[in-house]
């Protein structure tokens, strides 16, 4: 599932849905998630939401947060 359906639906600036598209496919890449039909990217970007809406607005501290309050695997690495 591609972020931009729900933030679509959030108010944003251009600048922010930017953000949150960049820290995305960020995140996505570092779990190595190629399939966006995977349940797992939508709960990536709901995640990823949640955490942009408690004021973090950096692109790569979104996607390093996101996996992090996700349980990535990649953490035990």
């Amino acid at each position: 599932m591609p972020i931009s359906r729900l933030i679509s639906n959030i108010e944003l600036t251009s600048e922010q849905a930017h953000v949150l598209e960049l820290a995305y496919r960020q995140a996505l890449r570092k779990l190595h998630l190629t399939d966006r039909d995977d349940p797992v990217c939508a709960l990536v970007a709901k995640k990823m939401i949640d955490i942009h809406q408690r004021g973090v607005t950096n692109a790569l501290a979104l996607a390093e947060l996101t996996i992090k309050e996700i349980g990535s695997p990649e953490q035990s690495s």
